[in-house]
């Protein structure tokens, strides 16, 4: 039967309930075992999953693990396809916002029982990671690395407006303030990027304000709730006063790309950035912990997990893999990169010393004021209407309230559906 037909057989769904097809390359004639390892990172991490994998098959001779890179922008289209088709990597990278709809279709192998029966010790990851990657009480994923967000701040551009760098003590007031203090729109310098970009932006600061974007239960928005208001306002004030680029501005050229040109004195950005600032030329900046909101410190934590494809043709092997995966001696791997924050416990000094410019201890620190990202079953079916609403109310498009209320509606709708 051709590839062509056997994946028309096979489609239709992530895929619950489709063909039991296989994602594997089979055994050879020796009786080992080729397993597919399926990541996006190939620049920052390609080189430790690649001596990831060959480590693992040092303890296990009889399997063999062939990583499959796939840009990100392309990962979970191409994923969605051939987790339809049957041919899905055996174990693969899965973030928070698509766990829900993978989970609940049937593509991802729960593994709750595989934990118990080996004693994995789930403990050593955040516990915030581990709830991220669990629905309806089963566990998918185990989990691979995390990232909070800190507050970027350029020195230089500090040290000539005579103010002093950010510290623990930074409240609201003192930035809105000293964004103020430090924007010269005439040169085309702002004192911060205040960009409708969640993770990095206005989720931290709606739980900082006491807001929520989604309930626990997953059933109700929360953003016409007046705390979550209250914490996409400060964004919205920062562009009126003029603290901040425009949101067009920030389209034609990203925040990250400004704050690298020295066109932003701080901005609110995650830790998997630190490599990229550390490898800007000429950029003299540092990290500090988010400024407190009026009810709370609060940062963001997202981290991605491994996870097994439902139709593999070797779960047992693919386990194995997940398992190796989530040890210290792989954790430790990957945290030798910089590029992120290992989820094992005791390994973040490892990434923190590997950029010894930067105070990353602060992303560290801030892990126990932290939210897990805001997902529910179907993150995708309510999000893109969330970045289209803030974006109009952020662009003075439309009434910051207003436009929050009327996504709140949109928002419950597509939950309801769940």
């Amino acid at each position: 039967m051709s590839r062509k037909v056997w994946a028309l057989l096979c489609a239709g769904a992530i895929v619950a309930g489709a063909a039991a097809c296989s994602s594997s390359e089979g055994e050879s004639a020796g009786g080992k075992v080729t397993l597919t390892y399926g990541y996006w990172d190939e620049k920052n991490q390609g080189q430790a999953m690649d001596k990831i994998a060959k480590e693992f098959t040092k303890t296990h001779p009889n399997i063999e693990v062939k990583i499959q890179f796939t840009p990100l922008k392309e990962y979970f289209t191409k994923l969605q396809t051939s987790a339809a088709g049957g041919s899905a990597p055996d174990v693969f990278w899965m973030n928070g916002p698509r766990f829900g709809v993978y989970a609940s279709q049937g593509a991802l192998l729960p593994i709750s029982d595989k934990i118990a029966a080996d004693k994995v010790d789930t403990a050593k990851f955040p516990k915030s990671l581990n709830d991220l990657y669990t629905l309806d009480g089963k566990q998918y994923g185990l989990p691979k690395d995390y990232d909070t967000v800190g507050l970027w701040y350029n020195k230089d551009l500090f040290d000539k407006a005579g103010v002093k760098y950010p510290d623990a003590t930074w409240t609201w007031d003192d930035l809105r303030e000293n964004a103020k203090k430090l924007s010269d729109p005439a040169k085309g310098v702002y004192g911060i990027g205040a960009a409708p970009w969640g993770q990095e932006v206005f989720y931290n600061t709606i739980f900082q304000a006491g807001g929520y974007v989604v309930s626990p239960d997953g059933k109700k928005s929360g953003y016409d709730d007046p705390a979550t208001i209250e914490g996409l306002k400060l964004w919205s004030d920062l562009i009126e006063e003029k603290s901040s680029p425009t949101v067009q501005q920030m389209t034609d050229t990203s925040p990250v790309e400004l704050f690298q040109n020295g066109k932003l004195a701080m901005w609110t950005d995650g830790s998997y950035d630190a490599t990229t600032y550390s490898g800007t030329e000429g950029l003299n900046a540092d990290v500090a912990p988010l400024p407190a909101g009026p009810k709370r410190k609060a940062t963001v934590i997202h981290g991605l997990a491994n996870v097994i494809y439902a139709k593999t043709e070797h779960p047992a092997e693919a386990w194995e893999f997940v398992k190796f995966l989530a040890s210290e001696q792989a954790n430790r791997i990957q945290a030798e990169t910089g590029a992120v924050i290992p989820a094992y416990e005791g390994l973040a000094d490892t990434w923190v010393k590997s950029m010894p410019k930067f105070n990353l201890q602060v992303f560290v620190d801030q892990v126990d004021d932290s939210v897990p990202y805001p997902i529910s079953k179907n993150t995708a079916a309510w999000s893109t209407a969330e970045l289209d609403a803030i974006t109009k109310a952020f662009s003075g498009g439309q009434d910051l309230e207003a436009g929050a209320k009327e996504l709140a509606t949109a928002m419950n709708a597509a939950l309801a559906k769940e």
